[in-house]
């Protein structure tokens, strides 16, 4: 059994030859144990006690990309930073060589609770939006998104989703505390997204998504608004898709935005409208509240031209420095939601400082990078390396394939990039370190799986 870090890619060429040809297998690892984060290392080993077989013939959704939130919390955060580290975080996310490759980004239409307090972008009762102005974005977020498209040299493509309209559309006259969009204000709410669009895209920018509410069906203590399955799709169907196409037909609606427990009902719902259906491009999922990652192929199952993005997913609770378990829950949910034919991830703060925060309402949360303003360091986490072995490996325009194991501690998912290149993403989030043999097209490969660990396996010919 050979258990070596490698540290030139070429000396893992190892020149398996099968029929005449030549064949490349590389295994990245990151390790709680061994300190290895997207390492390359050989764990061959002689014997096996499992079996993941890959087959890229069975073939199924596309990949969207990867990517996080610029949120007003995170870019205020970042300005707090000397500017050298401010740059090695975007660096760390958006560079295509030495970064995460991230590729897709969110952001807040007005305020979120990461955001340092309330705000909308019209003065009170301005139902004809003559005073929209997004100042605001300017100061900070968009800064942040033009930089990070610098360093990516690439435009990124942004989801913009709303937490709250203003006070005075909704029924609770505040944006905090749920309330309802009141059905006066439906026609220009449904205007203040092209409004939105317009002025990001003045500023070179590409909102290439558009949701129609950060979870709909929660009551929070910050920004938010309420709305039934049966009020979402009123308002697609008779005022947000019309209007939003008519100028921007490009722009994709996306309903839902929350949690995978009632994604079923809640997309059925809206979909099961022939109008309002042919306004959406597909359903967005948060990971809190449940694992049930099956929901998504029975939604899909059921409208199988629509599509499935997970939206958002954060560690809850405040920092979490030093965490091992953060990761393998990013990991986990990443091969469970692609399994089921999700298209993309977008994680939620690109970065927090050393509370978590800011935060307007105390929701203290976890990042994958941590930016302590107080004492000017940077954390990576757990969460960021476990990101890393899907989006630095999977491209836009991937597709994944089957990939089946018959060990249940071994969570996996494989694709086929668009060069040809299989990857094959393993999960072992148990204290049993396993022996597995891989099999590809005809090659079979015994590697050592090591315990709390994520692999990615690159095989091409």
């Amino acid at each position: 059994m050979c258990y070596t870090k490698i540290e030139n890619v070429l000396d893992c060429y190892e020149n398996v030859i099968v029929g005449g040809f030549e064949f490349m297998f590389l295994h990245y690892l990151t390790s709680e144990k061994t300190g290895d984060r997207i390492n390359l290392v050989d764990y061959s080993t002689s014997e096996s006690d499992s079996i993941i077989s890959v087959d890229r013939r069975e073939r199924y959704q596309e990949i969207i990309g990867f990517g996080g939130a610029f949120t007003e919390s995170a870019a205020f955060t970042l300005s707090m930073m000397s500017k050298a580290d401010r740059q090695r975080v975007i660096d760390l996310y958006f560079n295509q060589e030495s970064g995460l490759k991230y590729n897709i980004g969110r952001v807040h239409i007005n305020s979120s609770d990461f955001s340092l307090g309330n705000y909308t972008y019209v003065e009170n009762n301005d139902v004809l939006l003559k005073t929209f102005d997004i100042r605001r974005e300017k100061k900070l977020v968009i800064p942040l998104i033009k930089d990070a498209e610098k360093a990516s040299g690439k435009k990124i493509d942004l989801l913009a989703s709303p937490w709250s309209p203003p006070e005075w559309m909704k029924s609770n006259n505040e944006m905090n505390n749920g309330g309802k969009l009141l059905p006066r204000y439906y026609e220009s709410w449904a205007k203040y997204y092209v409004k939105f669009i317009d002025e990001f895209r003045k500023q070179g920018l590409n909102i290439e998504y558009i949701t129609v509410q950060n979870e709909p069906a929660a009551k929070q203590t910050w920004d938010s608004c309420l709305y039934t399955a049966e009020e979402e799709r009123d308002f697609v169907r008779d005022y947000l898709g019309p209007i939003l196409h008519a100028k921007y037909p490009d722009v994709k609606i996306i309903i839902w935005d929350h949690n995978r427990d009632i994604i079923v009902e809640r997309g059925d719902t809206v979909l099961k409208d022939k109008e309002a259906r042919d306004h959406v491009w597909g359903t967005g999922v948060h990971w809190y509240v449940s694992e049930e990652f099956e929901n998504l192929s029975k939604l899909h199952n059921l409208h199988p031209d629509k599509h499935l993005l997970f939206t958002e997913g954060c560690i809850e609770g405040g920092v979490h420095l030093g965490a091992w378990h953060t990761g393998e829950r990013y990991a986990r949910n990443m091969i469970g939601d692609f399994q089921n034919y999700c298209e993309g991830y977008i994680d939620w703060n690109i970065t927090l400082n050393e509370i978590g925060g800011p935060n307007h309402v105390g929701n203290y949360c976890d990042a994958p990078i941590i930016s302590d303003t107080v004492n000017q360091e940077l954390h990576l986490n757990s969460s960021y390396y476990y990101i890393g072995h899907f989006s630095k490996f999977v491209p836009k325009g991937s597709r994944r394939i089957s990939s089946k194991s018959n060990s249940e501690d071994l969570k996996n998912v494989a694709f086929e990039t668009p060069d040809g290149e299989i990857v094959l993403i393993i999960l072992n989030e148990t204290a049993n370190e396993h022996k597995t043999s891989i099999k590809i097209d005809n090659i079979n490969r015994d590697l050592l799986i090591p315990s709390h660990t994520i692999s990615t396996i690159t095989y091409r010919e």
